[in-house]
Order: structure tokens, then C-alpha cells, then sequence
């Protein structure tokens, strides 16, 4: 064999190493399943969030009641110590105003790098009609400020965590439903720590897609993925390349999705979690939602199941949050059968994959 043909074959065989090395899925060398309560504390509950505290100190928060959208809906929470959750307690009452109750939704934790936390929700009748509040702490918890309502038209992340593209700027996700048409478009708010102030900031839109409930990849220092659920059976995608001041026009990548919540984390060099319901919608809006998946991805495009949650013919296994603690274990909560809640704990090999 020529020397010429040699280096040819050499390249040709590491190239094809390198493809499969880098196509190579992570594999679970661990998965444990545990509820954050075993007897109700309400008839029914959803849409969990998640943050670690401090290492090995996870806090959860979801809104319970009769049913969504009850008078009676407030927001619970519970902490995580490594093994067990403390028993559910009702932080946030649902609201009194003008002679009339009304329910509490969504909330989402976050916690800066200033070390505050944010717990943000949603006050109103229904997500048509909701407006945005949240609470902070400076004790990982342990107390909690009064209720503070966001400036009219800025609504907090609507399910999922923010990030914090800049040193006390935080990126949120957030969406609306318009009343008459039940129109749904996304866009973005970036909080300012110290200013206490909002801007809120549109994504183009074209073929008019709709969208709410986005969720962040961030891909480099200033270029961010968003993805969003849908009407349309496919998740939907923009990005932006300047901390997420402006975005490009949205457009569907190839990931199936029921019209459910997702969830996503960045895991760092490139490295993505999806958590999704990967069916087709059905005809009412609980159908698709009994399946339940965890999807990588390397580019934010192509993605790959690498484990069930949930597989089941029938039940509600909805409204994922995902992130990963110091211990770079991962943990997912969602809503089991609106009933309860779930937790989920993954160790992943990271030697099966670049990290």
C-alpha cells in the first residue's frame, strides 16, 4: 500500500471514530423515583419548579387546590435535604382583591448569582387574564418578602427558570394568551437586579406559530436557543446571539411534542437535556401527555431519547422543570396524574460523552 493511500485510509478511520464518538448518547448509570409527598395535601396539584439552594439542599414549589383555576389554588412548597422532602407547606395564599378570590399559577424558582431567590407566580381567573408577582429571600428560603405585583404587561417567566445572561440581568421566558382569540406569542423580559426593573422584549414571529412556555439552551456566553411549546405538534425555536436582546424569526426544529410544558438544561460544552411529552397532540388536551421522555442533544437541533419517565397507555405525566445540582446529579419533577408530584434523579456516565 502506497504511503499516499495509507494516510488517506488513517484519515478516513479517524474520521469515522470521531463521528461515532461524537454521536454516542450519555448513558443513565442511575435512576431513582420518589414523590415529594405520599398522602395529598390537595385534591389536585401541577407545573413544579425546582433550584438547589445550596448543595445537597433542593427547594420545590407548585400550585394545589380543588382543581386548576379553583378559588382555592395557592402555591406549596417543600425542600429536599438529599433523601427526603420536608412535608408540603402552603406559601402563598390565593388572592383576595375587589370582593373576589382569585387562584395563583405557574411559579418558578430562581436563584441569582447575588444569592437571592425568586420565587415568581401568576394571580388571575385564568392564563388569558393572569398578571405577574413574586417573592424573594435572602435565606435560601427560610423567610420570604411581601408580595411584590410586576409593572402591567410584564408577567415573570411564565413556567420555566430563567438564566442570567449578564451579572444581575435575568433572561425570562414568558408567553401571553390573548383573551379574544386565545392567540399565543412569546416573548422575553430581562430583569434588572439592581435597577428593579423590566424590559420586555418581542420575538419575531412570521408564520405566526403558536407559542408559549419557552425554555432556554445557552449555547455560548451570548448565544441562547429558546424552545417553546406549541399548537402545532412540533417544538419551536428561535435564537439570539446578543445575551437575548434580539432574537430571529421562530421556526419548527424536528422534536415531537403533545401541546405539553417542556423543560430543558444546559449542561455545559454543547451538551443539552430535553424533557418531553414526544407525541402528536389528540383530541382533547390531556391525550399524548402519558409519555414522558429525557432527549440529548449535542446542537440544539438533533435530539435523541436516552430514557422513559413515563410510558404508560394512559395518565397525565406533564409540566417537566430539569436541572442539574453541584453534584452534577439531574433532577426533573413533574406532575404524576395531577395528583402528584414526582421526582426523578439521573446520574449520567460522563465518560460515554463530551461534557
Amino acid at each position: 500500500m502506497s504511503v499516499k493511500r495509507y494516510l488517506k485510509l488513517t484519515l478516513w478511520i479517524l474520521f469515522c471514530v470521531s463521528c461515532n464518538s461524537s454521536s454516542k448518547l450519555p448513558e443513565v448509570k442511575s435512576i431513582s423515583h420518589t414523590f415529594l409527598f405520599n398522602e395529598k395535601v390537595t385534591d389536585n396539584c401541577h407545573a413544579a419548579t425546582v433550584v438547589e439552594t445550596q448543595p445537597d439542599e433542593l427547594m420545590a414549589a407548585w400550585f394545589g387546590g380543588s382543581y386548576e383555576g379553583a378559588k382555592d389554588v395557592g402555591i406549596y412548597s417543600s425542600t429536599y435535604n438529599g433523601s427526603l422532602w420536608t412535608a408540603p407547606i402552603n406559601l402563598i395564599e390565593p388572592t383576595i382583591s375587589n370582593n373576589d378570590t382569585f387562584p395563583c399559577w405557574n411559579p418558578v424558582l430562581f436563584k441569582s448569582r447575588s444569592n437571592c431567590l425568586y420565587l415568581f407566580y401568576k394571580i388571575g381567573k385564568n392564563p388569558r387574564e393572569w398578571y405577574g408577582a413574586m417573592i424573594t429571600s435572602k435565606d435560601n428560603g427560610k423567610t420570604w418578602s411581601e408580595p411584590q405585583i410586576l409593572p402591567e404587561g410584564i408577567l415573570g417567566p411564565i413556567k420555566n427558570k430563567p438564566i442570567e445572561v449578564k451579572p444581575g440581568e435575568i433572561l425570562c421566558g414568558s408567553s401571553t394568551e390573548s383573551v379574544a382569540k386565545n392567540e399565543w406569542r412569546v416573548h422575553v423580559e430581562i430583569y434588572n437586579e439592581e435597577s428593579n426593573t423590566w424590559k420586555k422584549i418581542p420575538i419575531p414571529n412570521e408564520q405566526e406559530f403558536e407559542i408559549i412556555q419557552p425554555t432556554f439552551l445557552e449555547h455560548s456566553d451570548n448565544s441562547i436557543q429558546m424552545l417553546c411549546r406549541s399548537k402545532h405538534d412540533k417544538v419551536i425555536s428561535s435564537w439570539s446571539s446578543d445575551f437575548g436582546y434580539t432574537w430571529e424569526n421562530t421556526d419548527s426544529i424536528n422534536i415531537v411534542n403533545s401541546n405539553s410544558g417542556i423543560d430543558a438544561l444546559t449542561m455545559g460544552n454543547n451538551t443539552f437535556l430535553l424533557v418531553n411529552n414526544p407525541l402528536p397532540r389528540g383530541a382533547d388536551w390531556f391525550i399524548g401527555r402519558n409519555v414522558l421522555d429525557v432527549e440529548y442533544s449535542k446542537d440544539g437541533l438533533k435530539w435523541d431519547k436516552i430514557v422513559d419517565l413515563e410510558n404508560k397507555e394512559k395518565g397525565e405525566f406533564s409540566y417537566p422543570a430539569i436541572i442539574q445540582s453541584a453534584d452534577k446529579k439531574i433532577h426533573i419533577l413533574y406532575t404524576f396524574d395531577r395528583e402528584y408530584i414526582k421526582h426523578v434523579v439521573l446520574e449520567l456516565d460522563t465518560h460515554s460523552f463530551s461534557l
